[in-house]
Formats: structure tokens, C-alpha cells, sequence
């Protein structure tokens, strides 16, 4: 099982969401921390970057796998159009 760490700005944003969807964006990564790779997770490879992308509902998730340390490093959280930025 990987171990989940949080980057200050999405920290802050999980702390600022909407509460319901806070604990369904907390729920989804727990589910990643289990197999970041399974296919039902409805995970994606970022292009041209680093990174895997999230999908939970109109909210998105940046994070990277670490496979040499066993961690999942969530980078950013935010609404479906501007997190890319």
C-alpha cells in the first residue's frame, strides 16, 4: 500500500472544497493509495508532464507515483478547468 503525501496548495484546497465533495475526492485517493495503477480508477497519464491526473466528478486531482519510496504525492486539486494551469 503507498502512502499518501499532500503538497501545502493541495492541502489548502482539500481544506477550502465543499465539505461532500472534500470527502469524496478523500475516498478516491485513499482508493488510490491501494493500487495507483488499477484501470477502474479512472486515472490518466498527464501528457508532457510528470504525473497522473484523477477524475472525481467536475474536480480533478494531479498527483506522482514515487514506486522507489511507495508514495503518492498529491500535487494539486482543483475544478476541472483550472487546474491544468
Amino acid at each position: 500500500m503507498y502512502q499518501i503525501r499532500y503538497r501545502s496548495s493541495a492541502a489548502k484546497m482539500l481544506q477550502r472544497m465543499p465539505n461532500n465533495i472534500a470527502k469524496t475526492v478523500v475516498r478516491k485517493i485513499n482508493q488510490l493509495a491501494e493500487n495507483p495503477y488499477a484501470p477502474n480508477n479512472n486515472v490518466t497519464r498527464l501528457t508532457g508532464e510528470r504525473g497522473y491526473r484523477l477524475r472525481v466528478g467536475d474536480w480533478r486531482v494531479l498527483y506522482e507515483i514515487h514506486d522507489d519510496t511507495v508514495i503518492i504525492e498529491i500535487v494539486k486539486i482543483g475544478p476541472r478547468g483550472g487546474v491544468y494551469r
